[in-house]
């Protein structure tokens, strides 16, 4: 479990490295925490103890190995479109991490069936809050921020919907992670995602020294990391 004291100076290593706006993440979170109450984690205690499949929607999630091991584990925390995905091939999700920037109606549709999902605000998705958090079941909406948490805002870490879904899974005590449908590598994307999937990859090297536990997501990958900006000894 990450505190927010810890988190911070990686935040403000991210900010400084794309440029973005504190003061927008923080405006963002209030317009958040406006729209939603509490989240009651109890509803989650079942990841406690077991292994959790962290879902990337990197297209190597609809190859028959990656659904195989998401099948096989305890609990899924699925990232975005991961939820469709995994969906259609009758893997059942149990909590989705998103900034709702592709699948609105997944988000909408899974809080009102009783499925847990933490929307995440930050500095350029206020617009995306206003219009799907108010048609989504309240109760099953996990407010998120990356700046301070505030009210009913919550922030566990994590910088993309993939990291944030391994950070929440370890605030909640899972026992282990198994990571599925990633790849950072992807040539098809510009260099800003490219960059943030850099910082995926450091932050769950992050996560995994705290665990101490070796996600073999970051298999032949630890030795070219760039980890200055992480409290890492």
């Amino acid at each position: 479990m990450i505190r927010y004291e810890e988190w911070e100076p990686v935040y403000e290593a991210i900010l400084a490295d794309f440029g973005f706006d504190r003061s927008a993440d923080e405006a963002a979170r209030d317009v958040l925490a406006s729209l939603t109450g509490p989240f009651d984690l109890r509803s989650l205690s079942h990841v406690r103890g077991v292994t959790v499949a962290v879902a990337g929607a990197a297209p190597s999630l609809e190859s028959a190995d990656c659904l195989e091991r998401a099948r096989r584990a305890d609990v899924v925390i699925a990232a975005s479109t991961a939820v469709d995905v995994l969906e259609d091939e009758s893997v059942e999700v149990d909590c989705m991490v998103t900034d709702l920037d592709k699948n609105p109606e997944t988000v909408r549709r899974l809080t009102e069936r009783g499925t847990p999902v933490a929307v995440h605000a930050h500095g350029d998705n206020v617009p995306a809050v206003r219009s799907v958090v108010p048609d989504c079941v309240d109760e099953y909406v996990l407010p998120k921020t990356q700046a301070e948490p505030r009210g009913p805002v919550e922030n566990f870490g994590g910088f993309t919907d993939g990291d944030r879904a391994a950070f929440l899974a370890d605030h909640l005590g899972a026992e282990s992670l198994t990571f599925v449908g990633w790849e950072f590598d992807d040539p098809s994307v510009g260099p800003i995602k490219a960059k943030k999937l850099e910082w995926a990859e450091r932050l769950l090297h992050w996560l995994e020294r705290r665990r101490d536990e070796r996600f073999d997501v970051l298999d032949g990958r630890r030795d070219a990391l760039e980890t200055d900006a992480l409290p890492i000894e």
